[in-house]
């Protein structure tokens, strides 16, 4: 099996999020970037990361720090979006490298936002869904979750749930999973 010289991005993102609706004038916005480089020939995990985003259109909800364990002071000490699109792009090759999520969601909300605040895209087109990947890989009719991902997969899951660097940590040990198998598709 050869998947070639590049390396592969599993991105996790957390958001502002709330019990219900946002609150007037609030919008859910990226707060926490998980980043683990897997180099999918040698088949682990190389690199985990975490850049904290400052929200500028919403609050950290206390329902958003009972989910994620993240403090509203937290990610107020974090960089602007901008600025963790410029350290994606320029400390991990965003927009060359091919790069995953769990599910379609964490693309949408760059897509948005980036879009949102005039800011460019930081990846490339190459983005793989491991969640559906993954669902096709074991002939499963239902997506699922990461979590239950882990346990068909037999892999424990390290870390928090629900925070970005240890959901990215836990979606590329199921990425490389999926690629022992011989059902990761050759980056493009």
């Amino acid at each position: 099996m050869d998947f070639g010289d590049e390396l592969l991005n599993v991105v996790d993102v957390e958001s502002t999020c709330w019990e219900g609706e946002a609150p007037a004038g609030q919008v859910s916005e990226i707060v926490e970037i998980g980043l683990t480089v897997v180099d999918l020939r040698a088949g682990e995990r190389l690199a985990r990361h975490r850049v904290l985003v400052r929200p500028r259109r919403s609050a950290v909800s206390a329902f958003c720090t009972e989910l994620t364990g993240l403090t509203p002071a937290e990610v107020d000490s974090g960089v602007s979006f901008a600025e963790a699109c410029r350290l994606l792009t320029a400390e991990h090759r965003s927009g060359a490298r091919p790069w995953a999520s769990w599910g379609d969601y964490d693309r949408r909300m760059f897509l948005g936002q980036a879009r949102a605040f005039g800011v460019p895209y930081p990846f490339g087109h190459h983005h793989t869904n491991a969640k559906a990947t993954f669902t096709e890989d074991r002939g499963l009719r239902r997506r699922p979750g990461m979590a239950q991902a882990l346990e068909i997969a037999g892999l424990p899951l390290e870390g928090r749930h629900h925070r970005g660097d240890d959901d990215a940590w836990n979606i590329a040990a199921l990425v490389l999973d999926v690629a022992g198998r011989g059902g990761w598709p050759q980056a493009r």
